[in-house]
């Protein structure tokens, strides 16, 4: 369903560890409406699964989706970009057939979200 990247889990081990939570914590990965596009992601961390959850583990890093996001993520790549203009985390997401410059903002063809201004 999701992936991420060598990278990636090697920033999301640094981060459990730099707030204490190695073993326990999960990156939860969501969609909610809004953005520029219509769709837009989100990251957190998850001290453990809702039960309804989906979870994915990648090499000692767990991956939490909900039941609503999954759909919208399916096939998505997690990676973590350190360049002149961003560092952080990014998706890639084949399911997107529309996305604003941030990258963070997406629309699918299948179903469309309420886009909204972005907040650049």
């Amino acid at each position: 369903m999701l992936t991420i990247t060598a990278k990636a889990v090697d920033k999301a081990k640094a981060l459990f560890k730099e707030k204490g939570l190695e073993g326990e914590a999960a990156l939860r990965v969501f969609v909610v409406g809004g953005g520029c596009s219509g769709y837009q992601y989100g990251m957190s961390v998850a001290q453990k699964p809702d039960e309804e959850d989906f979870v994915i583990e990648h090499d000692g890093v767990k991956l939490v989706v909900d039941p609503d996001s999954a759909p919208l993520l399916e096939g998505a790549e997690i990676d973590y970009v350190d360049d002149l203009m961003k560092a952080g985390f990014t998706i890639f997401n084949p399911n997107a057939v529309k996305s604003c410059a941030c990258g963070t903002s997406f629309d699918t063809a299948e179903s469309s979200g309420q886009a909204k201004p972005c907040s650049h």
